[in-house]
């Protein structure tokens, strides 16, 4: 058997990918993801990195390094830089990853619990539709029976009158 081609092709594929709303949605959260990054980067530099430099004395976070070689300059031009571990940045990094992971876990336990809330409530009236079709079940069972003993209580009383009538014959 041969494969059927598909019809439409790249361009046509590439359109309805593009339009399916979960890569759409996809692409708006990576750029907020960027400017939250941003956001983020900022507040450990101009914020916690001023604080951290008061607590240490005025050595700036990004400034601690350890230099294994160090710059070679000829007159001002410089010929070989500096080369250097440099811790302090990469302390921020270390905080900049944290801040955002904590931020995301905050917004993914805050959207788990406004599901299970939502979950909760439609389970709850889930359980109250039941609840009413089981008790107008259980009624509607009840008023069933009640008519079963009725007609049979009328259809022993018919009986009995029978059999009255059929003795009286007899006696007659």
């Amino acid at each position: 058997m041969a494969k059927e081609k598909k019809k439409g092709g790249f361009i046509a594929d590439f359109k309805a990918f593009i339009s399916r709303g979960n890569v759409v949605d996809m692409a708006v959260g990576v750029v907020i993801g960027g400017a939250f990054g941003k956001i983020v980067t900022g507040l450990v530099n101009y914020i916690i990195n001023p604080c951290i430099s008061l607590l240490t004395g005025g050595v700036e976070l990004d400034q601690v390094k350890t230099v294994l070689q160090e710059a070679v300059k000829e007159g001002e031009e410089i010929v070989k830089p500096e080369v250097a571990i440099l811790w302090g940045t990469w302390i921020q990094t270390i905080i900049d990853f944290i801040l955002v992971a904590l931020c995301i876990f905050i917004v993914i336990r805050a959207i788990a619990k406004a599901r299970a809330i939502a979950e909760a409530k439609e389970n709850a009236a889930k359980a109250e539709a039941e609840k009413a079709a089981k008790e107008k079940a259980d009624a509607e069972a009840a008023e069933k029976a009640a008519a079963d003993a009725e007609a049979a209580a009328k259809a022993a009383a018919v009986q009995d009158a029978i059999l009255e009538i059929r003795n009286l014959m007899k006696k007659n």
